[in-house]
């Protein structure tokens, strides 16, 4: 079961396609022209788990300034010393999880997404070789947890929700599982991805 998971979400990886962004949904927001998006990377960490293929996430510490409690992909933004995005998802992943690079397999990317905060995030898809003991980092990550890749990529699992941010009210998707809320650019990037796979 777990190999044709995999085939299925490296031939999604591979199809062509536009990128994605916080404000799909809210198609009445302007966006300046000729914004400068600062590159991030974020690592969508695959790995085989009892009940198939699972995806690897992080509940944000609280504590932080940005995006506290959320739920997110390991990553952050692509610093100088970093080659490129999916160098920056991978160093960032050892920092947040303990993951290292040399236990990933890289599948390939999807398509960046824009987000609010002003990054264009590029999310890289990879498999963990092998098991691993996660370990958060103090002070920026509360919590490690798999979600099954079949609940995150079905699109009966998603809704679209709405809050008010900046005095405007702000449509996102949602895709609920158990205690985790998963919303806002994880959801939107987990979406693209249900639609890939399901073409």
């Amino acid at each position: 079961m777990a190999t044709d998971e995999l085939d299925v979400l490296r031939q999604a990886v591979a199809r062509e396609g536009g990128g994605s962004s916080d404000f799909d949904l809210n198609p009445d927001v302007a966006l300046p022209p000729g914004r400068k998006l600062r590159p991030a990377g974020v690592l969508m960490a695959c790995h085989v788990g009892h009940d198939g293929v699972e995806v690897i996430l992080t509940k944000r510490s609280s504590a932080l300034k940005h995006h506290p409690g959320q739920i997110a992909f390991p990553g952050g933004k692509q610093d100088e010393d970093d080659a490129d995005v999916t160098a920056a998802a991978l160093r960032e992943a050892h920092e947040e999880i303990g993951l290292t690079p040399a236990n990933v397999d890289i599948i390939g990317h999807l398509p960046a997404h824009e987000t609010v905060t002003g990054f264009l995030m590029t999310p890289v898809v990879g498999l963990v070789r092998q098991a691993f003991d996660p370990v958060p980092e103090p002070g920026e990550v509360a919590e490690v947890f798999s979600v099954p890749l079949a609940h995150v990529t079905n699109p009966a699992q998603f809704v679209i929700q709405s809050r008010r941010w900046r005095g405007h009210r702000r449509h996102y998707y949602a895709v609920p599982f158990g205690p985790y809320y998963i919303w806002g650019a994880t959801a939107r990037v987990l979406r693209g991805l249900a639609d890939r796979m399901t073409a």
